[in-house]
């Protein structure tokens, strides 16, 4: 598990970022040090996005499969370095490398740097590549470097991490502000220049830690783009209404009566497995049937646990929020219609935007099997970035809207948030 002393340690080496005249970056070299790292190596690569990596195994397919659909366009090669490693942890679940050690991260420099940094989690229960294709591709494209965290547990068992409920998932939100601290100071360095703009990015669980992040780590970012995050308050959580999905009740949950037709592939692959993995996490003394599961009923250590990752709604920065209407694991209706209505009643709405996708689903590659009825997510989070840029640059985005899915087009490629609808 995480402890403070790590944190410290990479704050230290941010602290202690020199920008010397002779940086690895102007001599070409292959080195970047990442502080507080228990391990790391680095390499120059050809190529940093996904075509590149994947040829030279410099990342795992089998942590970004299924994420987006097939048409989502690839970029040119961006030449630069990459760091794998891992920071300091006592679980073992992440066996990328061989290396059976979890808390590993990726840090990407590209050889034309922008300035800036883009941060994030990994979705679900995924290691440290599962941004590569729907995330990383596109920053990397843009000149920013980039660094993902297997947020210190992977895999369906990951609640074995931890002394207390609530522990693995607190992880999370640590590993992410470690990262970001540890990525800042091996960018300055390695650069020889500041960075001069930090985003969050991520989806699901990734877009959860978005809004972790800028609820309570604001002053480490200039923004973010949250992707379905994943909400957790007392009154919304997935405790709450997938149970009611098991029992039959898939619109007393709260998901849309018109993705009825994705309801089937979901009980069968997300409904019951999220909920036991959760459960077990935040609840582990329950021994019932999870489709009998009744989160009001349970002993306050749970609600307590709860309370430990819960959001609030208070945001520091601006972030750009995304959800699809079908969203067949977290739906809208108990999502972000909620997160953004508790970002208003905190006062800070002049910091949000929310695009309700018409036709999105949680994952994208649902698409290549219903291209007449879904709408891929990721083009909608390039336009998403491509707005938040802006908007830090003083360009104000589209009014939150719901983002009507087009007759025509090629929407495996394209999403425009403009003139979509009413602010």
């Amino acid at each position: 598990m995480a402890t403070r002393k790590i944190f410290t340690v990479a704050l230290a080496g941010l602290l202690a970022a020199v920008v010397l005249p002779g940086t690895a970056a102007a001599r070409g070299a292959c080195d970047a040090r990442v502080p507080g790292a228990q391990y790391q190596e680095s390499a120059c690569l050809s190529d940093l996005t996904t075509t590149g990596t994947t040829a030279s195994g410099h990342t795992v397919a089998a942590d970004w499969a299924g994420l987006t659909s097939a048409g989502l366009p690839v970029p040119e090669p961006v030449p630069g370095v990459q760091v794998d490693g891992y920071f300091p942890d006592d679980s073992t679940t992440n066996t990328n490398h061989g290396w059976n050690h979890d808390a590993q991260f990726v840090l990407r420099l590209p050889r034309h740097w922008n300035g800036g940094l883009v941060v994030g989690g990994s979705p679900g229960n995924r290691r440290q590549y599962a941004n590569d294709r729907a995330i990383a591709d596109q920053v990397l494209a843009r000149g920013y470097a980039f660094a993902a965290t297997d947020k210190g547990n992977t895999g369906t068992s990951f609640s074995l991490d931890g002394k207390r409920a609530g522990d693995a998932i607190a992880e999370w939100n640590f590993r992410v502000t470690q990262l970001t601290v540890a990525a800042k100071a091996a960018a300055t360095r390695f650069y020889g220049r500041p960075v001069t703009r930090t985003l969050a990015a991520g989806l699901s669980n990734g877009g959860y830690l978005v809004r972790w992040q800028l609820e309570n780590r604001p002053a480490l970012y200039d923004g973010g783009v949250d992707w379905e995050g994943t909400l957790w308050t007392q009154r919304d959580n997935l405790l709450v209404f997938l149970p009611s999905a098991l029992r039959g009740s898939a619109v007393e949950a709260g998901f849309a009566a018109q993705s009825e037709f994705l309801w089937p592939y979901h009980r069968d692959v997300y409904w019951e497995l999220t909920q036991r993995i959760y459960r077990e996490e935040l609840d582990p003394g329950y021994r019932g049937n999870d489709a009998d599961y009744d989160y009001a009923s349970r002993p306050e250590s749970v609600h307590r646990a709860v309370d430990r990752i819960a959001l609030t709604g208070r945001i520091g920065k601006p972030v750009i929020t995304l959800h699809g209407t079908l969203d067949s694991l977290l739906p809208i209706s108990r999502d972000s219609d909620v997160y953004d209505r508790m970002i208003t009643n905190a006062g800070r709405g002049s910091l949000h935007r929310y695009y309700r996708i018409e036709g999105g689903n949680h994952v994208d590659a649902l698409y290549d099997t219903y291209p007449d009825r879904l709408r891929p997510m990721g083009p909608c989070f390039r336009s998403a970035f491509t707005a938040l840029e802006g908007w830090l640059d003083g360009v104000r985005p589209p009014g939150s809207t719901t983002v009507s899915r087009p007759a025509n087009g090629n929407l495996a490629a394209e999403c425009s948030l403009v003139g979509a609808g009413g602010a």
